[in-house]
């Protein structure tokens, strides 16, 4: 809205601007010529025009329905730049060239269809009038403006005027298009870059949160162990124990995982079952109570390999946030189906759907951004860490999402040939996929 705002507040000012030249101008002529053109009327005409911009600054204060404030502001433009056109002589005069502004405010204001149809109203009104005024149906304000021209001059005339309207409408349009795509891709690019800064702001923050659990946590498993070889324990007692000391074995795994995937160096690229990794990745959910009895898994990914050349902690990474997700969208219970599809050698496709609660616009919207997340326990990290690593391999992730109808999500990962394995020891990670 604040655009649009000030989209008003400028088409007010420059029109402004034009006409106070429009004025200087016929101050100039009145003190060089008295034939040129009737000038009271004139006057009143810019009068009008003033008049009708301080009505335009009472609306834009008003603060509403800016989109239609410009209609109507084009629109009575265009029937006072019709008067102009009158009052200088038709085809005669100079003014109809007033138009062309209309014509681009309306492009750059506007819709490309509403171009479209200020465009044909601009040659409507300077059609008929100067029809009107050959014909006689018009009257003329002075005997130097009747037209000595034949019907075939007029007709041609009017002819090359749209011309001209109908060709500024498709430039402009054009120009348009491309730099609001342009200023698209330029925000889409500003908001990559923020979100990146911010990931490797909260990776930084990760890591050494990460250095500072990994050391007690290897004091409480080494004491644990002490404990239980120097206490007379029960089997209850050794039992927990044992649990103890697996889950911050397996605690400090996940922690060296994600500092090998923090660190500077470039992780180690191997043959991998992208099935595997994530039936090893459900278990492992499984085990936490994340996936418990309410939840069905299924898919095409049980029972047959899928290679990849990549990292498997990578995949663990992305096939962990995404399961997690979706299991966390069905409180209540539900389906989560995993399939992978192979598309003629050239890219693989793993694809998440749920049946959980879904997403409103502004949580598909933000879903990537760091710190953000749908969830009341979310940290907001993790699927912020899947798109970097999918933007890694040069992949794409998309979210289809409504509310209480699920969510889908689409990984796309591009194959490279098997020949190019040559190139393993190569910096671009990139040439060092295989076949999929």
């Amino acid at each position: 809205m604040d655009t649009r705002r000030r989209q008003v507040f400028w088409f007010i000012l420059l029109r402004l601007i034009v006409v106070t030249s429009l004025v200087t101008s016929a101050v100039i002529i009145q003190f060089s010529t008295a034939i040129f053109l009737p000038l009271n009327p004139f006057y009143y005409v810019i009068i009008a025009f003033y008049l009708l911009t301080l009505l335009y600054f009472l609306f834009y204060l008003w603060g509403k329905n800016y989109t239609l404030q410009i209609y109507l502001q084009i629109i009575l433009d265009l029937y006072l730049i019709t008067g102009l056109v009158y009052i200088s002589g038709g085809l005669k005069g100079s003014f109809y060239f007033l138009y062309i502004f209309e014509i681009i405010a309306a492009s750059i204001l506007l819709s490309r269809r509403a171009a479209y149809i200020i465009t044909a109203l601009a040659a409507i009104f300077f059609g008929l009038l100067v029809d009107g005024m050959y014909f006689g149906l018009v009257p003329s304000l002075s005997s130097t403006q009747s037209m000595d021209m034949s019907l075939g001059q007029v007709l041609n005339n009017i002819a090359i005027a749209w011309g001209v309207f109908f060709l500024v409408v498709l430039l402009m349009n054009h120009i348009t298009e491309s730099l609001r795509k342009t200023r698209e891709e330029l925000l889409q690019a500003q908001k990559e870059l923020e979100m990146r800064s911010r990931l490797a702001i909260a990776g930084e923050v990760a890591a050494r949160v990460a250095h500072e659990i990994r050391n007690p946590l290897a004091v409480i498993s080494g004491s644990v162990q002490v404990l239980k070889k120097e206490l007379e324990l029960n089997r209850t007692q050794r039992d927990l124990m044992d649990i103890t000391v697996k889950e911050s074995k397996r605690v400090s795994r996940s922690i060296e995982q994600f500092l090998s995937y923090s660190a500077a160096d470039r992780p180690e690229y191997t043959r991998i079952d992208l099935s595997a990794l994530l039936g090893e990745t459900l278990k492992l959910l499984e085990r936490s109570g994340d996936l418990n009895g309410t939840h069905r898994v299924t898919g095409n990914f049980v029972g047959r390999k899928w290679p990849y050349y990549g990292n498997a902690h990578h995949f663990k990474q992305i096939f962990w946030n995404l399961a997690k997700n979706s299991l966390k969208a069905m409180p209540d219970g539900g389906t989560l189906r995993v399939d992978i599809d192979n598309r003629n050698n050239e890219k693989i496709e793993v694809k998440f759907t749920d049946t959980g609660k879904g997403m409103a616009a502004e949580e598909k919207q933000r879903i990537f951004e760091p710190f953000f997340s749908g969830f009341k326990d979310g940290v907001g990290i993790g699927m912020a860490v899947v798109k970097r690593i999918i933007g890694d391999y040069d992949g794409e992730i998309k979210l289809t999402s409504e509310i209480d109808q699920g969510t889908e999500v689409m990984i796309t990962l591009p194959c490279r040939d098997p020949r190019k394995r040559k190139s393993l020891e190569r910096e671009d990670i990139r040439e060092r996929w295989i076949n999929c």
